[in-house]
């Protein structure tokens, strides 16, 4: 499972000219599967983006976490963060999992984030054509593999 969090002072999705997610301060995810993701990894890695102190404190420190700070989440599918770009100039997607894997999984972050927040996460929609906005704050982004935590 690959994530890439940014930090926003506003985002959005909109699928089909109509606005499904807005949000203000607070984080936009974006995340992908492989087939090998499990519960461990979605465990291990909606705590980690929940708590994650990327916000700034009183004295423009980043110590505080979404959590602290009370912001709202936007999730948003992206099967193209599993892309391999090792050979060729076309991104090969095979790691990527298929739908019959992903959709499970997604929903299943989901739910784990909303516990983990306690609070409703705003969502994109899986497979749709969306369009993300996004004002990144800072700009601060990250990137999380739960493969590869280092």
């Amino acid at each position: 499972m690959k994530a890439v969090i940014q930090r926003v002072s506003r985002a959005s999705v909109t699928i089909e000219g109509i606005k499904v997610a807005n949000i203000q301060k607070g984080l936009l995810v974006l995340v992908g599967f492989e087939d090998a993701d499990n519960d461990f990894d979605l465990d291990w890695m909606t705590s980690k983006i929940a708590n994650l102190r990327i916000f700034d404190d009183e004295n423009h420190v980043m110590n505080l976490s979404l959590k602290d700070v009370d912001g709202e989440m936007i999730i948003v599918s992206q099967f193209t963060l599993q892309a391999s770009t090792k050979k060729g100039n076309r991104p090969s997607y095979l790691k990527a999992a298929k739908p019959e894997i992903a959709i499970p999984l997604y929903e299943s972050c989901i739910r784990k984030m909303e516990i983990e927040l306690g609070k409703k996460v705003q969502t994109g929609k899986f497979g749709a054509d969306m369009k993300v906005e996004l004002l990144n704050d800072g700009p601060v982004t990250i990137i999380i593999d739960t493969k590869n935590k280092e």
